[in-house]
């Protein structure tokens, strides 16, 4: 199946969303809140697109649209330029200090409302996808609070949240790296809680958090996967040389 997107015909499989599509072929369709492990958010609406098929248009968000077979897609019309300069002219007065916002705000040729919503120091656009990110690791420290103008991402009653894990899920995730955190060589502080890092036993990186690691071991034995806890804490490239030197030793290669 094929569908035209700015002039050029792409193919694809059925339930491909329009923004995988674009971006496998080099088209650039700017977003926010899209994150490829975290799909199906469609809340910043800046993927905005123009569609048509069978003589009906729609506007459509493309991380969250699929593909039909012969549509046409123009993801720069003039209605589509007016409409997301509109959208983020509201995400900039949302979070004003996010260097993302307001450089793709000045890529769109969108301007800034003249009243801001919050402080000038925000950065957060209300996405969510720290709130998912934080939420698929199970635990749930983090959620969206109060409403209006007012509402922001913090743990409840703005505490610090026994469920966290400093994992830095959240701030992965962040499009917008509105979420804070400071590290040292021996702790981590997020979300007002102080963590100790845990390194590898063989080359000294850091893995992560104490509280992090045992939360990984508790999860692994709910869902059957036991693991040996005797065994030494290795990153993920000790782990790999680690099983690489035991299948060379078990076939016996490099002599």
């Amino acid at each position: 199946m094929t569908v035209n997107i700015d002039g050029r015909e792409c193919v694809f499989e059925q339930g491909e969303y329009l923004l995988e599509i674009a971006a496998r072929n080099g088209i650039f369709i700017p977003r926010f809140c899209h994150h490829p492990g975290l799909s199906g958010q469609a809340c910043c609406r800046v993927c905005v697109v123009e569609t048509e098929l069978n003589g009906r248009g729609a506007v459509v968000t493309a991380c969250v649209y699929p593909a039909q077979d012969g549509m046409t897609v123009k993801t720069n019309s003039e209605r589509i330029k007016k409409l997301r300069a509109g959208v983020l002219g509201l995400l900039a007065a949302r979070a004003p200090a996010s260097d993302r916002v307001n450089m793709t705000l000045s890529y769109v040729g969108g301007t800034l409302p003249e009243r801001y919503i919050k402080e000038e120091d925000e950065k957060c656009i209300l996405c969510g996808l720290c709130v998912r990110a934080c939420e698929s690791i199970g635990t749930g420290a983090i959620s969206a609070v109060g409403r209006g103008t007012g509402k922001k991402i913090s743990t409840p009653y703005d505490e610090p949240s026994e469920d966290c894990v400093g994992c830095l899920s959240c701030a992965s995730v962040c499009p917008t790296s509105a979420i804070s955190y400071t590290q040292t060589d021996e702790e981590r502080q997020i979300w007002g809680r102080c963590f100790e890092l845990v390194k590898c036993e063989s080359c000294g990186a850091v893995i992560g958090t104490r509280e992090e690691i045992e939360h990984s071991l508790n999860r692994a034995e709910k869902t059957g996967g036991i693991p040996d806890k005797q065994e030494k804490l290795l990153c993920e490239s000790c782990r790999k040389k680690a099983a690489a030197d035991v299948f060379a030793k078990a076939y016996g290669f490099g002599g």
